[in-house]
Order: structure tokens, then sequence, then C-alpha cells
């Protein structure tokens, strides 16, 4: 019978393996849905990894898709790998999402190109103060990050519904729950004409090197990092850990400001109740099955925008749900979780008692 037995260091090829056969099993799980469902197996793997690559336009519409879980996993990861879980991004990124549209809204076709960083810095602003929240609440008061950050996902899309309900609603928009459409102005620069890719791509490709460089380069990412590994031996070390909470969440909460700001000027063009995609959650997937790494999280980010168009496609072209999407992201974390136990443990081969009694008689005889 096969037994788990604890290794006597972690496995560095597992670490790296892990993922890799975490997708392989969430493939072939796949392939067993899609034929319990009564579809082609074969035509819905295309529609999950083959069509959103398959064309210029497709994979500009992937790495637009895959800028925001960028965005939101990287600053996330600096949170986990300081030991600190901020299970709301999602929430930030709707808040730098309002601060963004609000300051857009104030535009008109007079103002200058100025207020794209305007609205840009708004938006991290906005994710900011919304993980500042969480930060106050953790270091006044002990209260559990996890749950606070995780509440404050509804109030901010509580916080949307008002102000698209209401206020900024569109007085010319048919009654739609909505706010106008910005400005032209207002519109974050696209890198290629004819595509939706804009330049967010750059700030997120940019942001995974300044995070490689603050976490593997400076004193103030290892204090981070310290902290979260053995808080101990960073009070020891002098490293204050109340630094170390604020420093995580307004750097996870600006980054998620970040991306929805570039959602909401970018693509969407205005205020909707549509502008929580999920992307705050998929972004832990993101970041897990990145290894908290920022080339591995570019390549994962890449990874779960298949998720998303492919769970798209399926739904358009073979008529499954939309939920499907979920479903794929949901695999791919649970075969992770268990794929990570070769991390540490390795299995081994152990006869069972009856097994070695036999083979001792036969041998005897």
């Amino acid at each position: 019978m096969l037994k788990l037995e604890p290794r006597a260091q972690v496995s560095k090829v597992w670490t790296y393996a892990s993922p890799v056969l975490a997708l392989a099993i969430t493939v072939l799980i796949g392939v067993v849905l899609f034929m319990l469902l009564g579809k082609d197996p074969v035509r819905g793997l295309q529609a999950f990894f083959w069509e959103p690559i398959k064309s210029g336009y497709a994979l500009g519409e992937l790495v637009m898709k895959a800028t925001p879980l960028l965005l939101v996993a990287l600053g996330l990861a600096v949170c986990f790998r300081s030991n600190v879980w901020n299970i709301g991004a999602e929430g930030q990124f709707v808040m730098g999402a309002i601060a963004a549209g609000g300051l857009a809204l104030l535009a008109d076709k007079n103002t200058g190109p100025w207020i794209v960083p305007a609205i840009l810095v708004a938006g991290v602003l906005g994710g900011m103060v919304w993980a500042g929240i969480v930060a106050f609440l953790r270091d006044r008061f002990n209260a559990n990050e996890t749950l606070v950050s995780l509440m404050l996902v509804y109030v901010a899309i509580l916080v949307l519904g008002y102000l698209v309900y209401g206020p900024w609603k569109d007085p010319q928009g048919y009654n739609f729950p909505q706010s106008k459409t910005f400005e032209r102005v207002t519109q974050i620069p696209k890198l290629i004409d004819g595509m939706r890719m804009n330049i967010g791509v750059i700030l997120a490709l940019l942001g995974a090197g300044l995070l490689w460089a603050f976490l593997a380069r400076t004193r103030a990412g290892f204090a981070q990092q310290v902290s979260g590994l053995a808080p101990a031996a960073a009070l020891y070390a002098g490293f204050s850990s109340r630094r170390a909470l604020w420093t995580a969440l307004l750097i996870s909460g600006g980054a998620a400001g970040l991306a929805g700001a570039l959602e909401v000027a970018g693509p969407m063009g205005q205020l909707t109740p549509y502008v929580p995609a999920g992307y705050g959650f998929a972004a832990i997937i993101v970041a897990f099955v990145g290894r908290l790494h920022p080339v591995g999280m570019i390549f994962s980010a890449i990874l779960m925008s298949m998720f998303y168009i492919g769970g798209e496609l399926a739904q358009s072209r073979l008529g499954l749900p939309k939920s499907l999407t979920g479903v794929f992201q949901g695999l791919l974390l649970f075969a992770l979780l268990a794929c990570d136990t070769l991390v540490t443990y390795r299995l081994r081969w152990q006869r069972t008692p009856r097994a070695a009694a036999a083979a001792v008689t036969k041998g005897g005889a």
C-alpha cells in the first residue's frame, strides 16, 4: 500500500512541478466533466486552451484579461509572504474603480490628458484607503484581517450599487443602473490600434519587476518576509510587525485599486454593477499557483485568464453554464493543494502485514 512519509527537507523539484501536475489533473477532470455533460471534450479543451491564443486579437484579449489578475496577485503576494491574510482584494478593486470613476465623471471635453494619471492615482488611493481600514482594525483592535477584509468586499459592492442606482446614475441611460460613459480623454491609452490591450500591461509587468526587486534586493522586503516566516525572529532582529502589517495591506490595496481603475477607465468606460468581476478572489489562486513569485504569477495570471475566456466561449458555443469558469478555478486550487503534499512528503510503497507474511512463507517454502 502507498504511504506518505515526511521528507528530510522540502523538495525543490516538486515545489515547481506541483503546479504543472495540478494543471494536468485539472485538465483530466475537465475532460470527464465535458463527457458527463454530453459535450465533446476536444471542443471543450479547445475553447479553454486554443481559442484564447489562436490569433493576435485573441492574444490581446487574453493579456488584457490577465492584467488585473496579475496586478491584484502581486499585491496579495506581499501580504501572504508577510503572513497577512488579505482576502478582500475584490473590495479594494471595487473601491479603486469607484475612486477612479468618480474622478473620470468630473472630466469634460476641455479636460487635458493629465486626467489619465490622476485617475490611476485615484484608483490606487481608493484601494489603499479600503485596505487601510483592515490594517487599522487589526493594529488597533487585533481584529481578524481575514474576516474584516472579506466583509468589506460586500460593503464596497453596496457602495457601488448605491452610486450607480442613485447619485451617479446616468439621467439619459434609459433607467439602467450605470454612470454616464466617461469622456474620451479619460480612456487609458491603448498599446495597439484595433485592440483593447492598454498600458495596464506595461504597468503590471513593471509591478512584477518592482516586486521582485523589493522582496529580493531591499531590507524592507527582507523584513516583510521574515515577519511572515518567523515573527519571533523578526521581533528579535528589530523589525516592526506593525510596519509589516501596514506595508503589506497598503501595497496590496493600492495594487488592487490600480487594477480597478484600469478596468473602469479602460475596457468598461463607465461604472456599472458588474465592476466586481471576481478578480480579487481569482487572484488568490493566481498568487499561489505562481508560488508567490513575480515570474510565476505572470504565467498563472495568463492561465487564469484562459479559464475566464474559455468559460465565456464554452457558454456561447457549447451551451455550457458560465459557472464552468469557477469550476475550473476551484479544481486548479484544490488540485494544487493536494499536489503540494508532495513538496514535504514522499510516497512510499509499504507492504501490508498480510502481504509481508505471505512473502516470508513463500520464501521459506
